[in-house]
């Protein structure tokens, strides 16, 4: 697995998962306009994560270059949730922001209905920094969630367990 960037061809493959019904709650869907942006914007990356058969996730890093280190990864897809790939692609992730590109801190939210990311966040060592009481509107729910907040400093990354480069 590895992960490489983003281009135009990959917009539909990005889109179909944040369609996806079991997506669709936690995931904010852009119009190809939008994702040809953060393409163009140097505080974004966005990144797919392939095999030798092709495209198997997406995610999306903003804030890149702030003064203050942090670094957000605003949105993570797997093409196969369930499949006990996330650890690795989650690890994928956290690597890169750190290792390429030169996070001090790494952060993201998850809808607090979102049980499985947040299971997943923890066990690949984020810390729960706070909970937004009812402050994510989200369409495919027709409700507002409360968005729970995550944090990883470089210093608790470097403390992690090294992985293997094909994890």
């Amino acid at each position: 697995m590895r992960l490489r960037p983003a281009q135009a061809a990959d917009f539909a493959f990005i889109r179909s998962l944040v369609q996806r019904p079991d997506y669709a709650p936690f995931l904010s869907d852009e119009d190809e306009a939008a994702l040809a942006a953060h393409l163009a914007t140097p505080e974004d990356r966005l990144l797919i994560w392939e095999d030798d058969h092709g495209p198997q996730g997406f995610a999306l890093y903003a804030e890149i270059g702030d003064p203050s280190g942090a670094v957000e990864l605003r949105r993570l897809a797997l093409a196969e949730a369930g499949t006990g790939r996330g650890a690795g692609f989650l690890r994928a992730l956290v690597d890169f922001a750190f290792a390429d590109l030169g996070a001090a801190r790494l952060w993201l939210d998850a809808s607090s209905e979102n049980l499985r990311a947040q299971r997943a966040y923890l066990r690949a060592g984020f810390t729960l920094e706070g909970r937004q009481r009812a402050h994510w509107f989200r369409p495919a729910l027709g409700r507002t969630v409360d968005l729970m907040l995550y944090g990883m400093l470089r210093d608790e990354w470097s403390l992690l367990p090294k992985v293997a480069d094909d994890a």
